[in-house]
């Protein structure tokens, strides 16, 4: 993973907000929780990790009258242990709270509850079956990521949806190791599987996958396959040259200024390699010599006799 440097400006759109949320996600994202809404489900928001706020922008967006979202992150605190504070130096130095902060109400009036601690105290802080959507994106470590999906079960409603990030990334074993054990010891039950996340449920995992199979099926910018495994039908989903869904822009959003009217357009530089070579003059008389017509070639060569 690269460290995505935070920047001192504001965002004008979504995809000005550092992080790595690619445009499959954002679209599942946005699919789980408009289907949540039209069934008339009500409950809270949870997200642990928000590094820049990039998730949580587009989670807050999704907020119900009368609902709570809240964010849990490190941010300039603490680490619980020392290969905690390994991994926060390492992959999120430039992780600070007023930089979320202001990403965030970039795009909102009011800012989400935020607990600046370790994850491990969000069980404290937020109470069980209280919300219908968690995403976990905190640490990679297994014995946090294991800490995290058991919070994350207790917090959930019986339908809510639990996002696993990074499950299956090469620098972050200890989130597969977590997570494919949830499902096969703790009860977990997979939904969807896109390229970075696990989307699941510790309840009925069939209705929500037959819609979802049934939208994917509809796109042209989705591969798709379904597999089966110790006893789970995996559903795989993957971008083929997938745009973002569409997203509000923020209160600094700049329109790009049109062209007017009768403003000549700016020069086109020609490459080198645009433009034909040039034959050498010797080449050149040769070609005259080989195309034009034996009668024109005669002329040419009295020509030069008389000026000779």
């Amino acid at each position: 993973m690269t460290n995505a440097q935070a920047t001192d400006t504001y965002p004008g759109e979504l995809a000005d907000v550092p992080g790595w949320f690619p445009p499959l996600d954002q679209m599942l994202f946005t699919w789980f929780l408009e289907r949540q809404q039209k069934q008339g489900m009500r409950g809270d928001l949870l997200e642990l990790g928000v590094y820049m706020g990039k998730s949580a922008i587009l989670l807050g967006h999704h907020l119900q009258d009368g609902e709570k979202f809240t964010v849990c992150d490190l941010f300039e605190g603490d680490a619980p242990d020392e290969a905690n504070k390994a991994e926060s130096t390492k992959s999120y130095a430039s992780l600070t709270q007023q930089a979320f902060e202001r990403n965030y109400l970039s795009f909102h009036d009011t800012l989400p509850t935020v607990i600046a601690a370790p994850s491990s105290v969000v069980s404290e802080k937020v109470a069980p079956d209280t919300c219908r959507f968690v995403h976990v994106d905190a640490s990679h470590l297994y014995e946090h990521v294991y800490g995290d999906i058991g919070a994350a079960h207790d917090i959930l409603m019986p339908e809510g949806i639990v996002v696993l990030d990074d499950f299956r990334s090469e620098h972050t074993p200890g989130v597969s190791v977590a997570a494919w054990e949830a499902v096969l010891n703790r009860g977990l039950r997979p939904v969807c599987l896109s390229t970075q996340k696990l989307y699941g449920t510790w309840g009925d995992p069939e209705p929500v996958q037959e819609e979802l199979l049934d939208m994917l099926r509809q796109r042209t910018d989705v591969g798709l396959s379904v597999q089966e495994a110790a006893g789970h039908r995996l559903v795989r989903a993957r971008s083929r040259g997938m745009k973002p869904p569409a997203f509000p822009s923020s209160r600094h959003y700049v329109a790009p200024v049109p062209a007017q009217a009768g403003t000549p357009a700016a020069p086109v530089a020609e490459s080198r390699a645009a433009r034909p070579a040039r034959p050498s003059p010797s080449r050149a008389r040769r070609l005259a010599k080989d195309l034009l017509p034996p009668v024109v070639t005669r002329a040419v060569r009295r020509a030069r006799a008389k000026r000779a």
